[in-house]
């Protein structure tokens, strides 16, 4: 099958572009315009056109794009240009901007200067820079050609990178790249506005009874003190840190504390409306993200956009500043978002996943075998912490079971535990917290082991070492890559090294880029063995995904759960197809027991 590589040239400058707009409202945007585009079929010579919208039509209409796979830096940018003015939806999507986060995470960077950098593949013009503000009918004949050569260095180096690139990348995740890129390219969700509109006006009433003085006052809110008790009125534990001046713990609710600015995005409107007011943020999340689904609504149905291998672990990210991993459980939006019509929206979640693997992992055969007899192991849990039996009338009790099998797993300390279960309405002593850690613990030994091996491992990095990890030896310990994943791709750890802290004890660190910053990650065995059961995860879902995608097109993945269309007159026999393939074990985890929860609606809240 060819290759053909892409790249566009459109018109920006002012409120138009990417400074100012997502891509849907970009592309979408009345003003848009193509200058010109560069098309490249395999390794020939790539070809430069620029013309009208309709001229530029009959050129892309001479490759055979359907029989085609599309390659470019960015696709969702290309394709959704593709898509959505000259109906083009090609055979299939590559993308070198996605393969470079799954090959290197932080460690290069994304864009395509970076890459053709390290690759050694070429250098990115910088015409670009030239042309702001620029229409198709302000540019000369010289200044045209100019930048068709810069759009054809482009797509050389695209090519080229592509090539270097693609040896030993995995097979699958080249679908999982063209599956991610299709659900924002060629939307088919839809939005209603009514519910919308409805939405957004009770968000706005809501601020403003909050920011009336009648739910809170604004000293409350410039005090740290009365700031912390209102937040856990809202059994909202605030986050601390450490005072750089007097190194005690002290409330983290500065502007620069990622923890109280997470708090945005919480469940709870109110409390994201309380901490927007102390931030001086003038729109809550939900208000802008509502308004934000209103504009989607008046140009179109809904693209989903998600950035393949966001995180460290491999996982989808939100993206285009419509982030549909973080939409609150109940929040209205999800009512607002419909299948078309004579579809109906399928929903599953993969049902403990995480805890699942990581029972399986440590070779925990008793908590293995309690999730595959399909027992409610909550309730086992909870009868150990509790020295009796308990049931699901238990409410309480198996809640802390819960919350222990959870989010014991990877180290937590009692401290932390304590304040998570507040956070969820349960207050529990620190002596109560200590005992429960030591009774999950004893419970399960094997998991215990099991981050003392992952220190080992992280020792073996460092020093340049290989050895295995893990049940059966899934996970190669490669000391310069990292982890070595079933799926062939890594979890890497940069420039891992000792460091002393302030206090005179040493730590493992790595270094990740958050822009042009390098930002020190502590690191340990429970850390990355809860790294390792994410990755893991995330590779069970992705086949998941691509299994449901063969009879029903997947629209979205969001965390552990896969959303799919299914015609609403095969909705039952579409339900028993998406729960086998989400139970279908891993070739690498045959041992390993998977199950799900499943529902389906005319919207995705119903689900």
């Amino acid at each position: 099958m060819k290759i053909l590589t892409i790249d566009f040239e459109t018109a920006y400058g002012g409120d138009l572009g990417f400074a100012k707009q997502t891509t849907e409202e970009y592309v979408r945007d009345p003003r848009f315009e193509v200058i010109g585009v560069s098309v490249q079929v395999e390794d020939g010579e790539p070809e430069w056109f620029t013309g009208t919208m309709i001229e530029t039509a009959e050129f892309l209409s001479r490759y055979e794009w359907s029989e085609s796979l599309a390659l470019a830096h960015n696709a969702m940018f290309d394709g959704f240009i593709l898509s959505e003015h000259f109906q083009i939806k090609p055979k299939g999507w590559l993308d070198t901007l996605s393969m470079g986060r799954a090959l290197h995470g932080t460690e290069v960077g994304g864009s395509l200067a970076v890459l053709a950098k390290h690759y050694g593949v070429g250098i990115k013009g910088e015409q670009v820079k030239q042309y702001i503000n620029y229409f198709r009918k302000d540019f000369t004949s010289e200044e045209l050609a100019d930048y068709g050569s810069y759009c054809k260095n482009d797509v050389a180096m695209t090519w080229d990178l592509f090539g270097h690139m693609s040896e030993g990348f995995p097979a699958i995740e080249f679908r999982l790249i063209d599956l991610t890129i299709r659900m924002f390219t060629e939307p088919v969700l839809q939005l209603d506005k009514k519910v919308l509109t409805a939405h957004l006006t009770s968000v706005r009433d809501k601020k403003e009874l909050l920011m009336s003085k009648m739910l809170i006052d604004k000293d409350d809110l410039m005090s740290n003190p009365k700031l912390a008790d209102v937040l856990r009125s809202f059994c909202v534990e605030p986050p601390m840190k450490v005072s750089l001046t007097t190194g005690k713990q002290t409330y983290a609710f500065a502007k620069s504390d990622e923890d109280f600015k997470a708090l945005l995005e919480h469940d709870n409107v109110i409390v994201q409306a309380i901490v927007a007011a102390r931030l001086g943020v003038k729109s809550t999340l939900e208000e802008t993200r509502t308004a934000r689904f209103l504009g989607i609504a008046d140009r179109g149905s809904m693209p989903v956009p998600l950035r393949y291998y966001a995180a460290h672990t491999g996982r989808w990210g939100g993206a285009d500043s419509v982030n549909l991993q973080n939409l609150p459980r109940t929040s209205p939006l999800k009512y607002a978002i419909i299948a078309p019509t004579g579809y109906a929206i399928m929903d599953s979640d993969s049902s403990q996943i995480e805890a699942r693997t990581l029972a399986w992992l440590a070779g925990q055969e008793d908590l293995v075998a309690a999730f595959d007899r399909g027992e409610d192991v909550y309730c086992i849990m909870a009868s150990a912490i509790y020295g009796r039996p308990i049931t699901k009338a238990d409410t309480r009790e198996r809640f802390v079971g819960k919350t222990t099998i959870l989010g014991c797993g990877y180290g937590m300390g009692a401290g932390k535990f304590m304040a998570q279960l507040k956070n969820f309405g349960v207050a529990i002593t620190l002596e109560e917290a200590t005992k429960i850690i030591d009774v999950y613990r004893r419970t399960y030994p094997k998991i215990t082991a099991l981050w003392k091996a992952a220190g080992t491992a992280l020792d073996a990095i460092m020093r340049g070492q290989t050895t295995t990890l893990g049940r059966n030896g899934v996970l190669k310990v490669d000391g310069k890559d990292g982890i070595k994943l079933p799926n062939g791709l890594y979890l890497r750890y940069p420039n891992l090294r000792s460091s002393q802290d302030d206090d005179g004890k040493f730590e493992l660190i790595y270094d990740t880029k958050k822009g042009r910053s390098v930002i020190p990650n502590r690191i340990y065995g429970g850390k990355l063995i809860e790294n390792v059961c994410q990755a893991l995860a995330r590779i069970i879902i992705g086949e998941q995904m691509l299994a449901i995608n063969r009879k029903y097109r997947v629209v979205m993945t969001v965390h552990d759960a896969v959303a799919c269309l299914v015609p609403i007159k095969e909705i039952i026999t579409a339900m028993e197809y998406v729960e086998i393939c989400m139970r279908i074990r891993p070739s690498w985890g045959l041992e390993l027991p998977l199950n799900c929860e499943t529902g389906c609606g005319d919207s995705y809240g119903d689900c």
